[in-house]
């Protein structure tokens, strides 16, 4: 019966953990990257036209991007002023809360060649020169370089770049690498299908396919969400956020906390009920024990009075 009991409370708390979120299954088709700001609002890329659209958390169109190269989605953690990384272009551009374009910073008269672009804030961009092997400090308001460092690592499947308290992050399709500014590796791992950043304060995450983990020192990588089934996954402060069979889902973190505190609960009180019942069986035992010895104590007794 027990067991029975906690099927049933697994269960009503994965169905109560996901939502399945209010979006055409048409407009998530052929899409090759899926973003969450923290107001519900959800970016669709498709690298097929290079078409990047914004859906509220109705799943009405607020805005949509027509491009004619691809482009990198930095972060919409600030949807006020979102950046777009082209490495063909050359360009790395702001766009508004309507995806309409506010500012262009462009690479090709002052630059090599740059492989990928991070914007720091509203000033400052990091540039990885792959003609020049330099991380560059940029200021692209007043156009001006603040710091360049030499910078020797492999620009092989480079897929994003972050800089923050002095030090660097380079994720690749296979690993992640951690470097000061002096190009000194702090850390290294393996990683599938590695795609982008994403920053929370001072904690790093790593978004791949179809999981998120977190960078902790002491630790390493540690996966706090995964979904083998997924094709895309992402998450903002409150939820995260999957693709699977073109259809969106949202699983809310307060309630995957609850889930995890519930099953601990549980778990300890089976350990307890466990521990009662091996005390009850120990008792049993040694009461079985003392009535056996009674017994051979009133044998002996006897067969001394010759009875």
């Amino acid at each position: 019966m027990r067991i029975l009991y906690l099927i049933f409370i697994s269960v009503f708390c994965t169905l109560s953990a996901q939502r399945k979120f209010p979006l055409d299954s048409l407009k998530l088709k052929e899409a090759k990257d899926m973003l969450a700001d923290d107001y519900g609002n959800l970016y669709i890329y498709k690298n097929k036209d290079f078409s990047f659209t914004k859906y509220d958390s109705l799943g009405k169109q607020i805005g949509k991007l027509m491009v004619t190269v691809p482009f990198k989605i930095q972060s919409v953690q600030n949807p006020l002023s979102v950046p777009l990384f082209s490495e063909n272009a050359q360009e790395l551009k702001f766009v508004d809360q309507n995806l309409n374009e506010i500012q262009k910073v462009d690479f090709k008269q002052k630059f090599g060649f740059i492989k990928m672009a991070y914007a720091e804030d509203l000033q400052q961009l990091w540039l990885l020169d792959e003609s020049s092997k330099r991380l560059i400090q940029y200021n692209f308001r007043n156009e001006t370089t603040i710091n360049s460092y030499p910078f020797f690592t492999s620009f092989d499947d480079l897929t994003d770049l972050l800089v923050h308290e002095n030090k660097v992050y380079i994720l690749t399709k296979k690993n992640i690498q951690v470097y000061t500014l002096k190009f000194e590796k702090i850390f290294e791992a393996e990683i599938q299908n590695g795609k982008r950043f994403r920053r929370e304060n001072d904690v790093v995450l790593v978004i791949t396919d179809n999981s998120i983990l977190k960078y902790v020192q002491e630790k390493g990588m540690v996966n706090i969400f995964e979904d083998s089934n997924a094709q895309i996954v992402d998450k903002n402060t409150l939820s995260y956020f999957e693709i699977k069979a073109n259809n969106l889902y949202l699983y809310n973190l307060e309630k995957k906390k609850e889930n995890k505190q519930s099953t601990e609960t549980e778990n300890q009180h089976k350990n307890i009920e466990n521990t009662e019942e091996k005390s009850e069986k120990n008792d049993t035992k040694n009461s079985e024990s003392f009535d056996m010895l009674k017994l051979f104590e009133e044998i002996n007794e006897v067969q001394k009075l010759g009875v």
